[in-house]
């Protein structure tokens, strides 16, 4: 009988190759039936009727979590797409494929269902890309009560207006429209919300204070989107019953001031629809342009239409457009609110100096002027295009930097065009890693240039002793000698670094909580992509540490 020698090629993050000899104790090893067939034992398969059968094996599928990390950015590849939803396999290369002759069979049973199992597995996969936006992290979610909550009190409140137990509501629905866009534009302001977390680290951070009461702190600012949301479409649904109670009453009113109306509500409308997620998630660019050039306007609008209702005569069918008349309107002061903070943010251009690393996977941009620890920061080539959100690194005190990975159109051209001059916000944001100061031991956890939100714990005091825990690829190659400096020189426990391109891929669900247990952590947070960062919160829950991680519109 002849005999097949066969190597067994593994493919690391990104497609850094690697052989192996499997063992029964190895988490890389293959199952026993495949083990068998590499080794050249006979087997019949019911569907075999040709003189060659090829059985893939997927190395990925071994460990659940890792097919979900080692990232530059906080996406999936297409290949890792590709191959996770079970394409086909001339598609994949990095899969390995044993061929065995029908003569050297013998009848396996395992087959069979394991090519359900896959198949199931890649229909699991396709359900997940269009339920997992809408399903994150759970049904009852944080985000999900606060926007079921918002939403309730405002089809309370707009019921009572209409069947008239409540006529201040219902003289008034304009303004109740505005007071839900102040709502969601508070949820969003950068520099309102710097200031509140501020506040929360001063006052909730204390040592004294227990520790659920920091969870639900973290939880509910982590989750003020579900308020945006849900005061969004509360504005529209408001704003439709002020049009309808304005055109039964056509004598009072003007055609301008409807027609202005109706525009705001459509601008209204197509925002809120370009936000839906699955529309978010897979045309992000149309929801990007769309959400704010249609809120720029709609404000603007906003504007002519207070002016012009307060402005209007019904009974001389004219204008008087007295400053004496509009300054004692609620609205205008409203309105005047929502303007200032969506324009104090703005806006600068800055010189910089971008770097790229030896592979041209990423790009290092350094800013002058130290930020605290746990900051994010947008940029943008153009004002008026795409800003995208990057966490800083800094030692708060001479620069900054921020950590690009190639994983998008804008990132890549970073690396292939690196700017001398960016666009910026003047403030920058407070976000889920700035609350690591609310806490005196945390476990922080990275993918990919998930790392560089984290960095500034390590670079500069702060009031959290931290470990962390970074899995990537090509550490040096990939994110330069810079950053792989920053993550030198400490001890083991306290900062845990897994080149994949050294060491293979990981459980990295596993190695979050077991450092957790070591370091005696109170809380875990976690940057990478949806699917891994939900595997370290749900494996962290499950061992009772509590853990946050970046959840969809937060």
């Amino acid at each position: 009988m002849e005999q097949h020698e066969t190597m067994i090629r593994f493919s690391s993050c990104r497609g850094v190759s690697f052989e192996i000899n499997p063992t029964k104790t190895s988490p890389f090893a293959l199952p026993t039936h495949l083990q068998d067939a590499a080794e050249g034992t006979r087997f019949r398969t019911p569907w075999n009727w040709s003189r060659r059968i090829s059985i893939r094996v997927l190395p990925r599928s071994q460990s659940k979590a890792s097919s979900h990390f080692c990232n530059l950015g906080d996406q999936e590849d297409d290949d890792e797409e590709k191959e996770e939803m079970g394409a086909p396999i001339d598609d994949v290369e990095k899969t390995k494929v044993l061929s065995f002759h029908r003569e050297q069979e013998k009848p396996l049973q395992q087959q069979p269902s394991q090519k359900r199992v896959y198949v199931a597995k890649a229909k699991q996969q396709r359900e997940s890309r269009l339920w997992v936006i809408l399903l994150d992290q759970g049904l009852l979610t944080v985000y999900k009560r606060l926007f079921a909550l918002f939403l309730s009190l405002n089809v309370t409140t707009l019921v009572l207006a209409t069947t008239g137990h409540f006529p201040y509501a219902r003289e008034k629905p304009a303004l109740f429209s505005i007071i839900n866009v102040l709502a969601l534009t508070i949820c969003r302001s950068e520099a309102l919300l710097r200031v509140v977390f501020w506040l929360a680290v001063k006052v909730v951070g204390r040592e004294w204070v227990p520790l659920w009461i920091k969870t639900s702190a973290t939880s509910l600012l982590q989750s003020l989107g579900g308020v945006h949301s849900s005061c969004g479409i509360a504005s529209i649904a408001w704003l439709v019953y002020a049009l309808i109670l304005t055109l039964k009453q056509r004598d009072n009113t003007s055609d301008g001031i409807i027609a202005v109306a109706s525009a705001i509500l459509f601008l209204l409308f197509l925002s809120s629809m370009a936000a839906f997620p699955l529309i978010r998630h897979l045309h992000h660019n149309v929801f990007e342009q769309t959400h704010r050039f249609s809120g720029w306007a709609a404000l603007a609008l906003l504007w002519i239409f207070i002016i012009l209702t307060f402005s209007y005569d019904p009974n001389t069918k004219s204008y008087n457009f007295s400053i004496s008349r509009l300054k004692k309107q609620v609205e205008i002061w409203l309105t005047l609110a929502i303007t200032i903070l969506i324009v104090l943010p703005w806006l600068g251009r800055v010189a910089v100096t971008a770097v790229a690393a030896p592979s041209g996977h990423a790009s290092l941009i350094k800013f002058n002027g130290g930020v605290e620890a746990g900051i994010l920061g947008r940029i943008s080539r153009s004002p008026l295009s795409d800003w995208h959100a990057f966490g800083i690194i800094s030692d708060g005190e001479r620069g900054h930097m921020m950590l690009a990975g190639a994983v998008g159109d804008f990132t890549k051209d970073l690396v292939s065009d690196p700017p001398t001059h960016l666009w910026v916000r003047k403030v920058q944001f407070a976000g889920l890693p700035y609350l690591v100061n609310m806490y005196r031991r945390v476990v922080l956890v990275a993918t990919g240039s998930g790392i560089c939100v984290f960095l500034s714990f390590l670079l500069q005091t702060c009031a959290a002793d931290v470990c962390l825990v970074w899995v990537a690829k090509g550490i040096e190659m990939n994110f330069g000698k810079e950053i792989k400096e920053m993550v030198s020189g400490f001890p083991k426990e306290k900062v845990i670094v897994h080149d994949t391109a050294l060491l293979g891929r990981p459980n990295v669900a596993e190695m979050s909580v077991d450092a957790a247990s070591r370091w005696r952590a109170e809380v875990v947070i976690v940057t990478s992509n949806p699917q891994g960062s939900r595997d370290v919160v749900n494996a962290c829950k499950g061992a009772g540490i509590p853990a946050f991680g970046p959840i969809w519109d937060s």
